[in-house]
Order: C-alpha cells, then sequence, then structure tokens
C-alpha cells in the first residue's frame, strides 16, 4: 500500500520539479531577450560615437600639426584615446551578445544549462592548476592531503581500521 501512495507522490514531485525548470528556463529565455536587445541598442549608439570621437580626433589633431598648435595635438590625441575606450566597450558588448545567442540557442534545443559561466570558471582553474603543474618540478609538489570526517590522510600514508 505504501508503493502506491508513494508513486503518485513520486510523480507530482516530478512536475513540479519540471514545472520550476521550464519555467526558469523560460524567464531565461526572457531576460536573454531583453539582453541583447539593450545591448544591440547600446552598441548601435557606441558605433556612432565612436565614429564622431575618432574623427574629430584625428581632424583636432590634424589642424594642431598644421597650426604648430601642441596643446591641441594633445586633445585630438585625448579624443583618439577615447575612442579607442568607446570601441573596447562595442568589442565587449558583442562579445556578451554572441554568448547571449548561444544560450538562446541552447534553449531551443533543449540543451541549456544554466548558470553556464560556473562551470565554465571550474574549467579555467583546473587549466591554471595544470599549467602551474607543468611549470613546477615533480619532486618541488606539495602532498595532498585527504580531509575525512575524523581525521587527515597524507597521500601515500596507509588508513588502519
Amino acid at each position: 500500500m505504501s508503493l502506491q501512495n508513494n508513486q503518485p507522490f513520486d510523480s507530482n514531485i516530478s512536475r513540479e520539479i519540471k514545472s520550476i525548470f521550464d519555467q526558469n528556463m523560460l524567464d531565461d529565455l526572457k531576460r536573454f531577450l531583453n539582453k541583447r536587445q539593450c545591448l544591440n541598442t547600446a552598441n548601435l549608439y557606441l558605433i556612432y560615437l565612436f565614429h564622431l570621437v575618432q574623427s574629430a580626433g584625428i581632424l583636432t589633431t590634424s589642424f594642431a600639426a598644421g597650426s604648430n598648435n601642441q596643446n591641441l595635438i594633445w586633445i585630438g590625441v585625448a579624443l583618439n584615446i577615447l575612442a579607442s575606450l568607446i570601441n573596447v566597450y562595442e568589442k565587449t558588448n558583442n562579445t556578451i551578445l554572441k554568448k547571449l545567442m548561444n544560450d538562446i540557442k541552447s534553449i531551443r534545443e533543449g540543451t541549456y544549462v544554466d548558470e553556464g559561466e560556473m562551470v565554465e570558471t571550474a574549467k579555467k582553474d583546473e587549466e591554471k592548476d595544470e599549467e602551474k603543474d607543468l611549470k613546477e618540478p615533480l619532486l618541488s609538489k606539495p602532498q595532498k592531503k585527504y580531509q575525512s570526517f575524523n581525521k587527515s590522510i597524507e597521500e601515500g600514508e596507509h588508513v588502519k581500521e
């Protein structure tokens, strides 16, 4: 009798969990689409601003060089630096847009994993550890310690029970 009572309970839990995941995926999709729209609009303004500031910097520097005005040359250089920073922001937004598009595609395909950055961060940490291991000589590596509930065990040490 308990088996029959558990079965509907388990299916209710499964349906509730599936509903939560589906709602989360739908919320993420809406958020990603909204972010893409905002970033596309921002990039449009950044592109126009970049070209405007870059042109002003080039014209200012050219005019200052022709009139031999040192202060105006530095203003032109500063405008070109500002244009470069605007371009960096635009490129950063493009990178974010590509990542959002990949997340949208994975939601559509059903392969979306929430919080993909957490997995990528863990992979990067593992790659850094591997690079560090390759740079250090084998004999200088510290021994690994394994933690258990009641004591720590050094690598190579045998446990007596």
